[in-house]
């Protein structure tokens, strides 16, 4: 069956302008990411990652280049913070896109109350942000980007605020959540081998200007959780080459 395009980006390029002069932050950016499909980018600090995301939901302009959402494909983007308002309740939080969007109808309602039901949150809607854990907070955060149901997400280091327990958890929490809701995902992450876990493609990018390295086809035995996936054979053989075209140096 032919993948369908969702988005395509072709030669995107960033240039931020200074009083020292110019700074070239994104260079000569094209892929294309197509229907259900997970997407990582990783690369060094400072290389450009956020700044694709930023473009792409129109928080940046872009200097060169096009950006095409296919079939008028919507985006939803998650923050590296959970950033839920402490004086509303888990499900006003929830329900904050939908009214400033200003679509905040009783079916609209109903389908965030069947996701926070589905998914964990049912008997915790009437709950501040400060009485859940670090881990329902952040799948209160994902309800309320996926209430606009948008056909992208956009996740900007998801889980980088949660300790490293957690954090798996969640990321498990969070794929299943994606897989079953049938959305596309960007994601950037510092983190090499939560990209191996969870996604289907990766895109390494150089240092700044931030160009592609090398996309990564992810071709796990038995793919499965991302907890699960970290113990298939060819992960670590992933870990060691993408490591490798970071270069990093101590």
């Amino acid at each position: 069956m032919k993948k369908k395009k969702i988005l395509s980006i072709e030669n995107l390029k960033k240039i931020y302008h200074t009083k020292q002069g110019e700074i070239l932050a994104v260079d000569n950016f094209s892929f294309n990411l197509y229907k259900g499909e997970f997407v990582a980018i990783v690369g060094p600090s400072g290389c450009g990652k956020s700044t694709i995301l930023s473009i792409l939901c129109g928080l940046e302009k872009i200097t060169k280049g096009s950006v095409t959402f296919h079939n008028n494909a919507t985006i939803g983007y998650m923050l590296q913070q959970d950033s839920l308002f402490k004086w509303r309740t888990i499900l006003d939080n929830c329900l904050l896109g939908l009214e400033i969007k200003k679509t905040l109808t009783d079916e609209n309602k109903q389908y965030v109350l069947n996701l926070l039901k589905t998914y964990g949150l049912g008997d915790f809607i009437n709950n501040y942000p400060t009485s859940l854990s670090g881990g329902m907070r952040q799948r209160a955060a994902l309800i309320r980007t996926l209430a606009t149901k948008p056909d992208i997400l956009l996740l900007d280091e998801p889980f980088s605020a949660l300790d490293y327990q957690t954090r798996l958890a969640v990321s498990d929490d969070v794929y299943n959540i994606i897989k079953k809701e049938g959305k596309s995902v960007i994601m950037v992450t510092h983190d090499i081998a939560e990209a191996i876990s969870m996604a289907d493609r990766i895109i390494v990018l150089t240092k700044r200007p931030g160009k592609i390295k090398k996309i990564y086809d992810i071709n796990l035995s038995n793919k499965s959780t991302p907890i699960e996936n970290r113990k298939a054979k060819e992960f670590a053989h992933y870990y060691e080459q993408i490591w490798k075209d970071l270069d990093f140096h101590v």
